[in-house]
């Protein structure tokens, strides 16, 4: 007996890669290693899409509820969701040494909405720099702010969760009352908001804007 070989269109592969990583962030999530308490597999399934999906929705208490290995795998997550899943393959590709064909080029053109496949790797090694880039510098001026404050290490930790959480338009916050101890801080809330603008904005967007402006000139 035949078994027809099932083919997957460049869409629905992204699918149900983009399902493989909740599921494989759910089953993380509920290991012991992750959590400071039992959780229940919903509120695990929902954390964790929540994080792929970048929606900032919370049901349990991310500071408190889920250890540092459980707090680097939302961040993880959230980071994978912010890039989008095939710019993040790209970069695995790249550090692999690894040839990208024209099936995963598919993939990519899909997942970042573009229209002609030319150009795309260079596009998707501009958005994987950029989005670092800004990342990294948002993470040293939050430390100015958080190291004094809570020391080196949690300083740093704190300011990179925060980074790339509000760059991403994730809204995970170590603190259970997310930011609002911070409202009158003037950095704290210059950075985040820009962080937040500046990533809702993407940066295939800004790209378009530069290039047209670049033509003008």
């Amino acid at each position: 007996m035949k078994f027809k070989q099932i083919q997957l269109s460049p869409s629905q592969l992204l699918v149900l890669v983009f399902l493989f990583f909740i599921i494989l962030g759910t089953l993380l999530l509920k290991t012991p290693a992750a959590t400071s308490k039992p959780i229940g597999w919903i509120d695990t399934l929902f954390t964790s899409t929540s994080a792929m999906t970048v929606t900032g929705l919370a049901v349990v208490d991310t500071g408190t509820d889920y250890t540092l290995f459980g707090q680097l795998m939302i961040l993880v997550l959230i980071q994978i969701g912010g890039l989008g899943i095939m710019s993040f393959a790209v970069l695995i590709f790249i550090m692999l040494g690894k040839k990208i064909g024209l099936k995963e080029r598919l993939l990519i053109q899909q997942s970042l909405n573009q229209t002609s496949l030319g150009g795309i790797i260079k596009l998707i090694k501009s958005l994987i720099i950029y989005s670092f880039a800004i990342e990294m510098l948002a993470m040293l001026i939050l430390a100015v702010k958080w190291v004094p404050e809570y020391g080196f290490a949690r300083g740093v930790y704190y300011s990179l969760f925060h980074a790339v959480s509000a760059f991403n338009n994730a809204g995970f916050s170590i603190w259970p009352d997310s930011l609002i101890r911070y409202k009158s801080d003037p950095l704290v809330n210059l950075v985040i908001s820009f962080l937040f603008i500046i990533g809702g904005i993407g940066f295939t967007v800004l790209s378009d804007l530069w290039h047209k402006r670049s033509l003008k000139s």
